[in-house]
């Protein structure tokens, strides 16, 4: 009886085959933040706080959002 053969773990050219189309959403945090009209005032304020320091926090949140929808629409189904 022979010994199984270990199985070799995944390369990485294996692994970063993922050529999903929702994976071009990954850019909208990344380009939005980087558009110099969404600095251009000091109002609108909001609390108190100019547009500058609040819209840092609106870009994170859409950061975060982007990349969980991007996440749920990519990730691989068990055999559910």
């Amino acid at each position: 009886m022979a010994a199984p053969e270990p199985e070799t773990p995944p390369t990485a050219s294996s692994r970063a085959k993922d050529h999903s189309p929702w994976n071009w959403l990954l850019f909208i945090p990344i380009v939005v933040p980087l558009v110099p009209a969404f600095f251009n005032a000091d109002s609108p304020r909001l609390f108190g706080f100019p547009r500058f320091y609040w819209l840092q926090l609106a870009f994170i949140i859409l950061g975060v959002t982007t990349t969980t929808v991007v996440y749920q629409l990519t990730k691989k189904r068990g055999d559910r």
